[in-house]
Formats: structure tokens, sequence, C-alpha cells
């Protein structure tokens, strides 16, 4: 069995694979790439989850199938949990440098720099759909560290990682604890919930 997921992002894409490989998921996972050459889907929702279901629904009408999307962001708390669902366009440049450094900017002088990773995944097929959520907790660094992941990573000490950020973990131990980990080990049980996977 094979399951779309909604996306063009090659990082995105390569974790959920890894996340889906060590969990020992019974489907194969492809990507936009592999299957059309369809636009990428509006993200306009105001939550995680109206996102997910928003590109979800987007791919499922073009190609029909069991399609998967997620949306995920940075909750901080001093900023009354933004980024958010705009995580990704921070700023008007919406690269990871650029948002990077917009929010060292906010944080400036703030002692509180508790944050969360977010993420909800989202399955549809034909009018059916189901959703789940991760999130992985810890706090904001006031200058990057690290040279792997993407994103926020490079700021995110993830709780009980003294000072190590998210962007100095190898990726299976990064996948271990991260939002999209804890959202995507739920995906067999959303299909099972679906009617769409045995066992």
């Amino acid at each position: 069995m094979k399951v779309v997921l909604a996306t063009w992002n090659t990082h995105k894409v390569d974790e959920v694979r890894a996340i889906m490989a060590a969990a020992g998921a019974p489907f194969e996972v492809v990507c936009l790439a592999d299957v059309a050459a369809i636009p990428e889907s509006p993200e306009d929702g105001d939550t995680f989850v109206a996102n997910a279901l928003q590109k979800a629904r987007f791919v499922a009408e073009r190609l029909g199938g069991i399609v998967v999307a997620d949306d995920s962001g940075l909750e901080v708390d001093a900023l009354g949990g933004a980024p958010g669902v705009h995580s990704k366009r921070f700023t008007p440049q919406a690269t990871a440098a650029a948002n990077n450094a917009h929010l060292i900017a906010r944080l400036d002088g703030v002692t509180d720099r508790t944050a969360r990773f977010r993420c909800v995944v989202a399955v549809v097929h034909a009018d059916q759909f189901a959703t789940a959520e991760g999130a992985c907790e810890g706090h904001i660094r006031a200058a990057p560290k690290g040279d792997g992941g993407f994103g926020y990573d490079p700021l995110f000490i993830p709780a009980g990682w003294g000072d190590r950020t998210l962007a100095e973990a190898a990726p299976e131990e990064k996948n271990a604890i991260s939002h999209r980990g804890h959202a995507f080990r739920q995906l067999p049980r959303l299909l099972r919930t679906l009617g769409l996977l045995n066992g």
C-alpha cells in the first residue's frame, strides 16, 4: 500500500520516511515529486489542524487515494504562541536564516524562552479524515548552534538536552523525540481507524 505525502519539501520527506521505516510501518510513503506535478497547496488556516487538512484535501481532490499531510511550527510562550502557523513565513523572506534572526531579535532581553515544536498530521481518503498531534517541549537559545536539521532547529534545545540543539542531533536521535516523530508514529493507528490498514 502507498500513501502520498502532500509536500514538495525534501527535508520533510526524508524525515517522514525515516520515521516510518524505524516504526516498521507496513506501507510505502511517496511524495508529490514521485507521483504528480501538482502545485503546492494553499495553507491559510489559523490552526495546524486546519492547514494539515487543507493540504491533504487539496492533493486528494487531484490524485485520489490515501493522502497524508502535516502542518507544524514553533510556539514561543513569550510571544503568545508565535510564530505558530506562520513559522515558515515569520519574515517576508521566509528563509530559515531570516526567520531565526527575527526570532532572536524578538526575544532579545526576554528571560522566559520556553517553547515547543508542534505537529498535526492529517489523513484524507475520499470523504474520510483523521488527525493526530505531536509536540516537543524545549526552549530557545540566544544564538544558533549546529548545522544539521532545518528551520528553527539551530535555536531549539529540547527539554533535558543541556545546551544541545536539534541541529546537533543525528537524524535518528531527532526523530525519536521530535514533534513530527510523535505525530507520524500515530499514522498507522489513523489508517486503521479509517479502515485503510488491517492489523
